[in-house]
């Protein structure tokens, strides 16, 4: 039994290892990447940046759907495919709803957030049931130490030690397994927020400042 549960728990630990690499990968490049779009973003005078361009520039970072999703939704209601200040048709059509490209925006913004946080769950898991499954063992292995001292007719400790000592590599184990998954998950659970917030304030941002180019 006790290896059993030490198969399961490996499977857990090599699993979470998995996703915090993979997680670790996406903040790493997700960061710069952001800085890079809002510097690009902001720099721009007289009008608004093609979402190619910034997506070139800035890569993958979720700012760049986001951004697309209200320079779509801004097409949409200027009636034109080059909306910015003085491009022909850009002023003809008047911005009917901003508040609707807010929405867009929030929107695709929700999609990214469902992005990052796909396999975060994993990692709450291991973390949440790990040490049960670790204990687990060890009262397991307890149990069939003292049940073969009771079949051995003997009270020496050096017959149950074996046994005990096994069934605690159990528990250490599922702390093995348990400790970096829980540390992983809130320190990505924190970046995901951050991000989160940065999406919305640029989505207040965009809207402003597009209310202000044509209204």
């Amino acid at each position: 039994m006790a290896r059993v549960v030490l198969a399961i728990l490996l499977v857990l630990s090599l699993f979470s290892w998995a996703i915090i690499f993979q997680k670790s990968g996406i903040f790493g490049r997700t960061e710069s990447q952001t800085n890079r779009f809002l510097q690009i973003f902001r720099s721009g005078r007289g009008g608004l940046p093609d979402p190619n361009t910034l997506r070139v520039g800035a890569g993958q970072t979720p700012l760049v759907t986001v951004y697309e999703a209200g320079y779509r939704e801004l097409e949409a209601q200027l009636g034109t495919a080059n909306p910015r200040p003085g491009a022909s048709g850009a002023t003809a059509n008047s911005l009917r709803n901003p508040q609707a490209i807010g929405v867009q925006m929030q929107m695709a913004a929700g999609e990214e957030v469902r992005r990052l946080e796909k396999w975060m769950s994993w990692l709450a898991t291991t973390g949440s049931v790990s040490p049960f499954i670790g204990l687990f063992g060890t009262v397991w292995g307890v149990m069939d130490a003292f049940s073969g001292l009771g079949d051995a007719g003997t009270a020496s400790l050096r017959a149950v030690a074996p046994g005990i000592a096994e069934a605690l590599i159990t528990t250490a184990a599922g702390l093995f397994a348990a400790i970096p998954a829980v540390i992983a998950y809130n320190h990505y659970l924190s970046k995901i927020r951050g991000l989160a917030a940065r999406m919305d304030s640029f989505s207040s941002e965009f809207v402003s400042k597009i209310e202000t180019l044509y209204s």
